[in-house]
């Protein structure tokens, strides 16, 4: 009997799939899921206004730069204007001209290869040994690889993979991929309306790297080497009459079974399909703070389609639940909020004559009303401890939702598409009715009341989850919200937790963005890759399901992830591991995606990867894909770091992965205790060395909160919004409006300049003190700045927060900190050469002056900080 594979390591939950050839279908439990996908229909973007600020340009240098994740072009950004009148959202709506390059380490797709025109490849031999049918074999491509340019839906740290399993399992360095089960990619996979080919031992799909048999239509399946049967589909005289099959030409497809093919199911208009939209609003705030929230609100529900639903709950002591039928007052029924409602008052409510949910077009005005009656909190009594019922007002706002059980009109029943959404806007803890917690730390029974409470806020998360309802959970202000109490809500049901300053533009920004995510529901995340393959780790929104499909499949070994939403900014982290030796020439991944659209469409992504093996270290290193790397990595680290302490151990960790790496694959140098570190991945030390010192693992970041918010956002992020709150952008503006990138370093910080810097969650604009000095240059860098800083985020989600400031003003350490300090190091190592080539473009005067204008510390800059693990800094590449 073969031993037991080693176990995962602990993440956000790990698969349990043996390395053994027989599963056991007494390990799964529920039926296989229903396919299900993210429609291809959002919300219409938002009415804008122009704005006549040119759009700049980005020159990006032939040196080492970070990659431009995160920008995008062609959507609007919306812009607050301040309180106390309703904002104005204005943003080009050209596309953007930002004419940036791609970065010479972007890391690029994994190649693959169209079917049409390509030579047969050498003959593979069956598992059953039947050397007749290899003269009848045709495989779909070639073993060599074509470039695709578009960005995939899966990103491997490595374009190879070591055949030698001691070599590719170094723990250090590592070999995994980021899968994102909704990106839009344009063009988008092709659509087959009609049902797969599926191989009958393991489950995979028919794809294009498939062995057929011409004149039988029989298919060798890539994962399992199984010989299936196409029902003749695939007969053909010819390879390339087989590249009219889509799942034969293209790495990447949707089969789509649309609604009609469900018993009792008929498609509806827009206006019933659209899922409802309820805000659930903190009614203790300030008045600084509610004329801030009120703008919001206002310019919040300016950008709603006509036809989307929409409700409002209000909560503080009680909840109000407003109706929309009354047309000139704001009108609300209130109840208690010290407990979870009861049935009677809600079927009150639900089949009362009050309008609880009603389409934009029809309650606009109704909902300005409402939100100029809001009044700010009168009572003499702390921010912290002011009652609020936000766990009872989340129940009601999610018995609105759902309404009476079902909506039947001539023995039809009509569902709304997609996921419904419940924003809440929170000012301050759940203080009072369930979930809540006491509003002091010293109580005498905290630590009991608050795990009661992170209970039921998963159980309410998982309520609102099987309902198809995602609660998205927006808090602002300096009052802490206890974030640990509140975040089990968001997750479970598939939403996020983001944090603000105030209710003011970056609010309102991401109270827009939040409900105009197109999210898919009733999501299957099925991964399955080569049985030399083991996969040890998954980190990101979703959980393992055990699925029983071997009366149909009888050797699946696919690990199952249900996802209690489907979108754009998600992504999953999978760390893998060789079983064995490797002895073939490739190696196959295969990820399929199930969720429902919001047009109520069955839709299964298939998406098949094949990856050339390897003995060569170099060749391998050679492919590794730095910035995937130092993602996964990173994501790996803060699944570790669950609080301050942690964090500052984990930074350890990084520190003893260099010098591993450097020794497993480096040399050492000459008469030297030290090691070169591999000169083909020479990107990933600095890489982590702003994960090191950054807000996720560093001290930047102050209070508890913070940390937590953000460590959880950056565990299910996208890779491009990962990269950035890794390691840092920094972008110098030029005269004419264009942009230079630079290495993030304190180089940057010239005194006739301005400087963008994107963290990922923060976007920072500084000025220097002469450029400051001329109003004229400095208003018109400082406006160039801030359309660029909107277009490279325009569609991130969460929106940054954008901050500008002075050279030498107190909120310009926000942007020094997380600056490498390359000016401690001597100039025949500094960035001078090899690392900044901006600076040959200085005089010795203004180098001079640049360099007395820092301000001496014991943070270590990056050369400083690898020659203290013994590791010679590596040259840039």
């Amino acid at each position: 009997m073969s031993n037991p594979p080693p176990q995962p390591s602990l993440g956000y939950f790990s698969p349990s799939k043996s390395d053994t050839s027989s599963p056991d279908p007494a390990s799964n439990a529920i039926p296989p899921p229903p396919l299900v996908s993210p429609g291809q229909s959002r919300f219409p973007p938002p009415k804008f206004q122009l704005d006549q600020l040119p759009p700049p340009s980005i020159r990006t240098p032939n040196g080492p730069s970070p990659a431009s994740g995160g920008l995008k072009t062609g959507s609007p950004i919306p812009h607050l204007s301040t309180p106390p009148g309703p904002p104005v959202f204005t943003s080009p709506v050209r596309p953007a001209a930002v004419p940036f390059r791609a970065s010479p380490v972007t890391p690029q797709p994994v190649a693959f290869s169209p079917a049409a025109s390509l030579p047969t490849s050498s003959p593979v031999y069956f598992s059953n040994g039947s050397h007749e049918l290899e003269r009848e074999l045709s495989n779909v491509t070639d073993d060599d690889t074509v470039p695709v340019g578009e960005p995939p839906y899966v990103l491997f740290s490595a374009h190879k993979v070591l055949k030698q399993k001691k070599q590719a399992n170094v723990p250090s360095l590592g070999f995994g991929a980021l899968v994102s089960p909704g990106r839009e990619v344009s063009p988008g996979p092709q659509i087959i309306q009609r049902d797969p080919h599926r191989c009958h031992s393991c489950g995979a799909y028919a794809n294009i790297y498939c062995n057929i048999l011409l004149g039988s239509g029989q298919w060798q399946c890539v994962i399992c080497r199984e010989l299936n049967g196409s029902e003749g589909e695939y007969i053909s005289s010819s390879k390339e009459e087989l590249s009219n099959y889509p799942e034969l030409s293209s790495p990447m497809v949707d089969y789509v079974q649309t609604g009609n093919n469900r018993p009792g199911f008929v498609p509806v208009s827009d206006s019933r399909m659209s899922a409802p939209i309820v805000l659930v609003i903190d009614e203790c705030l300030d008045e600084p703070h509610l004329w801030h929230l009120q703008s919001s609100l206002h310019a919040f529900v300016d950008s709603l389609p006509p036809t989307t639903r929409i409700g409002i709950v209000l909560y503080g002591r009680t909840v109000s639940v407003y109706d929309f039928s009354e047309e000139s007052i704001a009108s609300a029924d209130v109840l208690p909020g010290d407990k979870s409602p009861c049935q009677k008052y809600l079927k009150a409510l639900i089949y009362g004559t009050g309008i609880y949910l009603s389409p934009m077009h029809a309650s606009l005005p109704v909902a300005h009303a409402i939100f100029s009656s809001l009044r700010p909190y009168k009572l003499n009594v702390s921010e912290a401890s002011r009652a609020r019922c936000l766990g009872t007002a989340v129940e009601v706002a999610l018995a609105i939702i759902q309404g009476p059980s079902a909506d039947i009109s001539r023995g039809v029943i009509k569902r709304s598409g997609g996921n419904s959404r419940i924003i809440v806007c929170a000012g301050g803890p759940n203080t009072y009715g369930p979930g809540s917690v006491p509003h002091s730390f010293s109580h005498p029974n905290y630590a009991h009341l608050e795990k009661t409470a992170l209970k039921w806020m998963e159980r309410l998360g998982q309520e609102a989850h099987r309902h198809n309802t995602v609660v998205d959970i927006l808090c602002a202000g300096q009052c802490p919200v206890r974030v640990p109490v509140l975040q089990p809500l968001a997750k479970a049901s598939g939403g996020v937790f983001v944090l603000h300053d105030d209710f003011g533009e970056a609010f309102g920004v991401n109270l827009q963005r939040a409900s105009a995510r197109a999210a898919g529901s009733r999501g299957f995340l099925a991964i399955r890759c080569s049985d030399d393959i083991l996969i040890t780790q998954v980190v990101g929104p979703g959980e393992e399901a055990h699925i029983d499909n071997h009366e149909t499949f009888k050797n699946d070994t696919s690990l199952y992830i249900q996802m209690p939403s489907v979108e754009e900014t998600q992504c999953f982290s999978l760390s893998l591991e060789n079983k064995r030796d490797i002895r073939t020439e490739y190696v196959y991944f295969q990820f399929t995606i199930q969720y429902l659209n919001v047009y109520q469409a069955d839709i299964s992504r298939v998406i098949t990867v094949r990856l050339p093996t390897v003995d060569s270290v170099s060749a391998y290193l050679e492919s590794v894909q730095d910035e995937v790397a130092a993602v996964l990595i990173a994501k790996r680290t803060l699944l570790r770091a669950k609080n301050s302490s942690d964090a500052f151990d984990m930074r350890s960790t990084i520190d003893e992965r260099i010098k591993d790496i450097a020794l497993k694959f480096g040399s050492q140098v000459p008469k030297s205790k030290q090691y070169r570190f591999p000169k083909e991945i020479s990107l990933l030390p600095e890489l982590l060395f702003h994960l090191r010192r950054g807000p996720l693992l560093g001290s930047i970041v102050g209070h508890e909160d913070e940390r937590s918010v953000l460590r959880n956002l950056f565990l299910n992020a996208s890779f491009d919004l990962s990269l950035r709150m890794v390691a840092p952008r920094c972008l110098m503006h030029r005269e004419g409006g264009t942009f230079e990138e630079l290495p993030a370093y304190d180089l940057a910080m010239q005194s006739d300049a301005a400087v963008v810097l994107d963290h990922g969650t923060d976007i920072f604009i500084w000025l220097g003190a002469e450029l400051s000095s001329d109003e004229g240059k400095s208003a018109a860098a400082l406006a160039a700045c801030r359309t660029l800083a909107e277009e490279i985020s325009e569609l991130r989600f969460p929106a940054p927060r954008i901050l500008s400031f002075k050279e030498g003003s107190s909120q310009a350490r926000y942007f020094v900190s997380r600056l490498i300090p390359a000016h401690k190091d001597p100039p025949y190592e500094q960035a001078s050469e090899a690392r900044f080539p901006q600076l040959r473009t200085l005089t010795i005067e203004q180098r001079t002056k640049l360099k007395s204008s820092f301000i001496s510390f014991d943070d270590p800059s990056f050369c400083e900080w690898v020659r203290s693990l013994r590791v010679v800094p590596p040259e840039p590449s």
